[in-house]
């Protein structure tokens, strides 16, 4: 299940990458060697948030984990994946793990918890990465972890596979493709509800900030509730409307945070675009129908929502300056509804469609977002995404686009499952080890869509071995036979 779209491995240079580039008609910086920090690499540089120092430019993703124990508390898999965090040499680590603030807020049973009683938990995740860091890097004062903090909304299976949403507002086409009764207004969260929320936010923020994170982000992306809020324009009352009152609960969580826990720093990993969902679908992708003007998405063109409008989130970015968010990490869209945008590759999750653009369109088109946002701010901190289908080129594009100021800091995510030692080998030795490179399969999306552990499965031994590689390879067939 491929498309003709050239794959990066078949691109034997930098200059190969720049002429396809060419060929797109997108334009990105290609660097023609990896430098190494001896050589003044840029993804060397130090760099300070605030008051906060940072080793080099390389940063971890947040990535939602399903290996947790059914508590909260992290398993085997989840601390293996942290020591590995630790290990990669990246000294930004943003947010770790997707980690909810409510039980009944979890993406999945098994997802970890940022509540008061699983301090314990988090306190371990923390010290497993700081330790492998400390064993792989020496270093560990220009480390900088902090914890991501988040609610599914609609996205909720706290118990099984089975939705269990809480939504911001009945959206039209994203009530019929996950099975919502438009009708079910118990599924809409009241204001008294969202209220609350704030509490448990800060409970979260003030148990992250007691272990020892030293900062908490604020996750506002992939359609999961935080972003969701900022495109309720039809909801109506003090948490829907105009920009002011779709992006009330992330101040009022914000706000709250940096005056009850001044010493904690509040990031926000950012949507700064979206589109309309698309239809699961074994055939190229396509959006699902739509009525003009769209206006249930954030960052887009109500005119023509496959066009990204970044007014409304530029706005926003100003509005979290103000409110004392330091950092910005820069993505877009979600993994449910149209992952071609955020999640560039040539092969789709199950749960996905074949790519209507080449990967490298979606890329370019990802990092020039977040070129525009530091243009448009340039006193905060910005990270890029949607690095990792670059592949072999990931270094080279990176160390340039951080060169040329579009970005302060390089994210990495899945990448970092396959190969998380990546940014040690680049700024040490100045090569990849290019059987470890993320080849996009999807198959860490795959896995946990179905209800399995997320891991590589076709790259890490570890995962290779474990029982649900199995059932992964027993599913991907049943599917193949569809």
């Amino acid at each position: 299940m491929t498309t003709a779209y050239p794959k990066i491995a078949q691109l034997k240079s930098p200059a190969e990458l720049r002429d396809r580039l060419d060929e797109l008609g997108v334009d990105l910086p290609v660097d023609d060697r990896i430098l190494t920090a001896d050589e003044d690499s840029p993804l060397a540089a130090p760099l300070d948030i605030g008051d906060l120092h940072v080793g080099n430019r390389w940063c971890i993703h947040p990535m939602e984990g399903w290996d947790a124990n059914r508590d909260g508390s992290p398993s085997a898999h989840t601390l293996r994946r942290w020591r590995r965090f630790g290990e990669s040499g990246a000294k930004l680590i943003w947010g770790g793990e997707a980690a909810a603030v409510r039980e009944d807020g979890r993406a999945n049973p098994n997802q970890t918890l940022a509540t008061p009683a699983n301090a314990a938990g988090l306190a371990q995740l923390l010290n497993e990465l700081t330790a492998a860091h400390r064993s792989a890097c020496g270093e560990t004062a220009d480390l900088l972890v902090g914890l991501q903090l988040t609610h599914s909304g609609r996205f909720c299976r706290p118990n099984s596979k089975q939705l269990e949403p809480r939504i911001a507002y009945h959206h039209p086409q994203l009530d019929e493709k996950f099975g919502i009764d438009p009708d079910d207004d118990a599924a809409v969260l009241t204001d008294a509800e969202v209220d609350s929320l704030v509490d448990s936010y800060l409970a979260a923020a003030r148990t992250a900030q007691e272990v020892g994170f030293r900062f908490v982000d604020i996750k506002s992306c992939h359609g999961y509730l935080m972003h969701e809020f900022l495109s309720a324009g039809r909801r109506p009352g003090r948490y829907g409307g105009d920009l002011a009152g779709r992006s009330r609960l992330l101040r009022n969580v914000v706000e709250r945070v940096r005056t009850e826990l001044p010493e904690l720093a509040v990031f926000v990993r950012l949507s700064v675009y979206d589109m309309p969902p698309f239809k699961t679908s074994r055939q190229v992708g396509e959006p699902m129908p739509f009525a003009l003007p769209y206006n249930d998405a954030f960052g887009h063109s109500p005119a023509d929502p496959l066009v990204p409008d970044l007014s409304e989130p530029l706005e926003l970015i100003g509005m979290l300056r103000d409110w004392g968010v330091t950092a910005i990490n820069v993505s877009c869209a979600s993994p449910y509804y149209n992952p071609h945008l955020m999640r560039p590759a040539i092969f789709p999750p199950s749960d996905g469609y074949l790519p209507p653009e080449d990967p490298l369109v979606g890329v370019c088109r990802l990092i020039h977002a977040a070129r525009k946002c530091k243009a448009a701010h340039p006193k905060l901190t910005f990270v890029g995404s949607g690095f990792t289908y670059l592949q072999d080129y990931l270094p080279h594009v990176a160390q340039a686009v951080v060169r040329a100021g579009w970005v302060d800091s390089v994210g990495i995510g899945r990448m970092v499952l396959s190969y998380p030692d990546l940014p040690t080998d680049t700024l040490r030795k100045g090569q990849l080890r290019r059987r470890s490179v993320c080849r996009t399969f999807s198959d860490c999306t795959t896995a946990p869509r179905n209800a399995l552990i997320s891991g590589c499965f076709p790259l890490d031994d570890y995962y290779k071995d474990q029982p649900e590689a199995e059932q992964l390879r027993e599913f991907k067939q049943e599917r193949k036979e569809e």
